[in-house]
């Protein structure tokens, strides 16, 4: 089966939500600079989309070349902010019911040159490679907890980079 890759314009200003992928937005992320550097928003009550709570927050580093995912979760929302100081790009595919499954992605290009906020409902699959030349952070804010209360639960997580049957493959992009 042969995916249908739709390319997704890096948003500069306001909110954009995904054609065909519903739920989905992208958001310009809000900086503000002055004589003593930048202030990065990453996120705000009265914008985040109705109904998201956030319940906790994570950063991760990714190395130049690395891909994360691609997986989905069961209950959890995911609200990415790609600031720098690296390149992404992030794939998505809807998993949901109704949903195109692996015949459908769409493509981004964020991080340094377009940095962004994405939020992304349980459900959609999601990966995203550091397609710069240096180590990238990418900061997390879900409405669940990792492992649950005390950590002592399972991951929401269903891995498909583990199952290389899977519909949902991400490697053929290496730049956008």
């Amino acid at each position: 089966m042969a995916t249908r890759w739709h390319t997704i314009e890096p948003v500069t200003t306001g909110v954009q939500l995904v054609e065909n992928l519903p739920g989905v937005r992208i958001e310009a992320l809000p900086v503000f600079g002055d004589a003593r550097g930048t202030l990065h928003e990453l996120f705000r009550v009265d914008e985040t989309p109705a109904g998201f709570q956030p319940l906790m927050a994570c950063t991760s580093w990714t190395s130049p070349g690395i891909t994360r995912g691609p997986h989905e979760h069961v209950g959890q929302d995911d609200y990415f902010t790609f600031a720098g100081p690296s390149a992404f790009l992030v794939a998505l595919w809807d998993a949901r019911p109704g949903g195109k499954g692996g015949e459908e992605a769409w493509l981004l290009k964020t991080g340094e040159p377009f940095p962004s906020r994405i939020y992304i409902p349980h459900g959609v699959v999601h990966a995203y490679r550091n397609v710069g030349e240096k180590p990238g952070l990418v900061v997390t804010v879900a409405n669940v907890l990792f492992r649950g209360p005390g950590r002592k639960g399972p991951v929401d997580e269903i891995r498909h980079e583990l199952n290389p049957s899977s519909p949902f493959q991400f490697e053929q992009f290496q730049t956008l």
